[in-house]
């Protein structure tokens, strides 16, 4: 039975995915997400049940348009895969539960949001106010049902994560922009994802998401650095190291918090 359950997620997952990506490419050109119907890119011609089959269609088309013959990006199975194992992992986390739901749905804004920020250094308020109500809905619902990714009953954990996790990044961003002299050290995008994650991790596992997104930044820059791939005056999107280090945190971050705590001498 479990393992028909996690088939049924898998396959849940990769049809999102599939939904995942045309937000992705069409809401930062400011395109509808239903109409038209989904395309090729290089030749327009309508795509057939057929060929929007999730990672399955790209194989078999070895990665082509059945149309045309360009090559179609590898994003495409590459978003789709990892919407279905994020669903898998959640579940595995939660159980089906209302955490599980809420936790799915944000995790579809976060991917999207990584995405679109790589791309074009953008997060629209959009997915930042579609954030803040998943954390809302789960905010409400903890004063009926405890939710064990707060850690506690405590009913403002929610709002000191939203507030705490906002507020530092806003001070990271003023502090950058006056010794850096420019306005792009940090973006108010990231503060106001921030504000979302904060809701809905609570205090406690938004300080983690917060330190893992930072090393993951650190780490992924220096690397680039070594390549040379970038310099002193580049920019690094931060969303997808909010967006992984959020995660992370949702799946592991209490398991990080016990490890860290082990370390201090009581």
């Amino acid at each position: 039975m479990q393992t028909i359950i996690t088939l049924y997620i898998l396959i849940f997952g990769l049809v999102i995915g599939c939904f995942l990506n045309v937000c992705i490419y069409r809401i930062p050109a400011k395109q509808s997400i239903v109409s038209p119907p989904s395309h090729c890119t290089s030749c327009g011609t309508r795509l057939r049940p057929l060929d929007l089959v999730p990672v399955f269609s790209y194989v078999f088309l070895r990665g082509k348009c059945r149309y045309c013959g360009e090559k179609v990006s590898a994003r495409y199975p590459l978003v789709e895969g990892l919407t279905a194992a994020v669903f898998v992992i959640l579940y595995f986390r939660f159980s089906f539960s209302v955490e599980f739901l809420v936790a799915i749905f944000f995790s579809c804004i976060l991917i999207c949001i990584a995405f679109i920020d790589f791309d074009f250094k953008l997060i629209p308020n959009g997915f930042v106010l579609a954030g803040l109500i998943s954390g809302i809905a789960l905010f409400v619902y903890n004063f009926f049902y405890p939710v064990s990714i707060y850690g506690d009953g405590t009913w403002y954990n929610p709002l000191i994560g939203m507030v705490g996790g906002a507020g530092f990044l806003f001070l990271v961003a003023v502090v950058g922009s006056l010794v850096f002299k420019s306005d792009d050290a940090m973006g108010m995008g990231d503060v106001k994802l921030l504000a979302a994650v904060g809701l809905f991790l609570g205090w406690r596992l938004t300080i983690v998401a917060i330190f893992v997104a930072v090393i993951l930044a650190a780490a992924t820059s220096l690397v680039l650095m070594l390549f040379k791939r970038l310099n002193g005056k580049s920019t690094v999107a931060f969303g997808p190291f909010i967006a992984l280090g959020t995660f992370i945190a949702m799946v592991y971050g209490w398991n990080i918090i016990e490890f860290y705590m082990g370390f201090i001498p009581k």
